[in-house]
């Protein structure tokens, strides 16, 4: 099993959702972040004043999947979430020991 994290825009973000649900992946984690990468920030006006925001708003979708499962999530979360610019995104992929459903105590691929 592995976890994927993906950082990515949050205006591409349903069509990365229905990208996995293609995928049959239906259990995913979203939340909204804030991040500081190669994009530096931007500035803004505000109230008449310029104002530099270092840090954008990203959305952080986190999956749970299959090792069988994981280059399929990577290949839909690319195709769905590129375009070309800075700023796109990362995608982190990292090995898990274990997972447990607390409610029914099932472990690993049954607690998906």
């Amino acid at each position: 099993m592995k976890k994927i994290e993906a950082i990515i825009r949050p205006y591409l973000l349903e069509n990365v959702r229905k990208a996995l649900i293609d995928l049959t992946i239906t259990g995913m984690t979203i939340t909204e972040v804030r991040g500081l990468g190669h994009q530096q920030g931007h500035t803004e006006i505000y109230r008449g004043a310029e104002a530099h925001v270092d840090f954008l708003p990203k959305m952080k979708l986190e999956v749970v999947v299959e090792d069988k499962l994981v280059e399929p999530c990577i290949a839909a979360i690319m195709q769905n979430a590129h375009t070309g610019r800075i700023g796109d995104g990362k995608i982190y992929i990292t090995p898990l020991e274990r997972v447990i459903r607390i409610r029914t105590g099932e472990e690993d691929a049954e607690a998906f």
